[in-house]
């Protein structure tokens, strides 16, 4: 099997489905009021867009002029279709492009985006690469995976340390303020978001033909490498079990092993125990699973505003 097979396996199971990481609108929208004052124009970049519901949102809510980045072509072209559909192509751009080498000046962006998707790059990269993208006052809206207790479960720290470095809310600020930030404001994603996505995600994974070459690795495997180099999720776990997004990730990226039904698996089977991501983006090879474990990292949300 080639790598290209797993790619195109692991993106055809998340293609037409109505989100590609854990989110909802109302999230969203919640993100937006948090950001404050923009101007009656505001520029805004959304990096990890995949086939942009929340560029769509920006857009057609916050007057918005939204470039959209990504590295899955399919999902841009996805975007400009429903863009222009809904009269909105005028007011977004797509652009496939690298979000740890983008073309832009500095101080292009009034508002950066990055909901699951800052685990492609890693939480201080990202903030150290993307402030200088903001106009002055300029504020950056992101989705990071966190712990919720200085004190994890061994299972879940062990997994953790393996693959993905995570810090609790204030470890996280306090990074941010490092890096030049006022952090505004942070609040956890609601149960709700992960539903919106791992319910659709687990019923394409049942009915996925795993004959199709790479299919079968897609759904019982690590994610494959984006084509920038990155794993396509961060790698995460949930105590049932859970995928990532592709390269958008959003706030955060998602996605982990588990074991769930007749096979090990990341997606939680509907008939299942409701699952508990244990991050806001990810994906990984299979692990114990840490079923015991009642300390799990969740996902949160924050807003920092750029400071001179």
């Amino acid at each position: 099997m080639s790598d290209n097979a797993l790619y195109d396996s692991f993106f055809a199971l998340h293609h037409g489905l109505p989100r590609q990481g854990p989110g909802s609108d109302s999230t969203t929208r919640r993100l937006l009021a948090l950001a404050g004052p923009l101007p009656e124009r505001p520029r805004v970049l959304d990096l990890g867009c995949g086939p942009g519901r929340s560029a769509l949102l920006l857009a057609a809510e916050a007057n918005a002029e939204v470039t959209a980045v990504d590295t899955h072509e399919p999902f841009l072209a996805e975007l400009r279709r429903t863009a222009a559909a809904r009269g909105l192509d005028g007011a977004v751009r797509t652009l496939n492009a690298d979000m740890g080498a983008l073309p832009f000046p500095d101080g292009s962006f009034d508002l950066v985006w990055a909901e699951s998707s800052v685990f492609v790059l890693g939480f201080d990269r990202a903030l150290a690469e993307w402030r200088r993208l903001l106009a002055p006052g300029g504020t950056l809206v992101l989705t990071e995976c966190v712990w919720t207790t200085e004190e994890p479960a061994p299972a879940a720290r062990a997994f953790w340390e393996e693959h993905y470095t995570l810090r609790t809310v204030a470890g996280n600020a306090a990074a941010a303020v490092a890096a030049g930030y006022h952090v505004l404001g942070t609040f956890p994603q609601p149960e709700g978001d992960w539903d919106e996505y791992y319910v659709p995600l687990a019923a394409r994974a049942d009915a996925a033909d795993t004959a199709v070459p790479g299919m079968a690795e897609a759904v019982a495997g690590p994610a494959p490498r984006s084509r920038c180099g990155a794993s396509t999720a961060p790698r995460t776990g949930t105590r049932a079990s859970s995928c990532g997004p592709p390269t958008r990730a959003g706030a955060p990226a998602r996605s982990g092993p588990g074991t769930s039904g007749r096979s090990t698996r990341w997606w939680p089977r509907p008939s299942g125990p409701r699952p508990r991501p244990i991050s806001s983006r990810g994906s990984g090879p299979t692990t114990p699973g840490c079923r015991a474990c009642r300390t799990w990292p969740r996902p949160r949300t924050a807003r920092s505003r750029r400071t001179p």
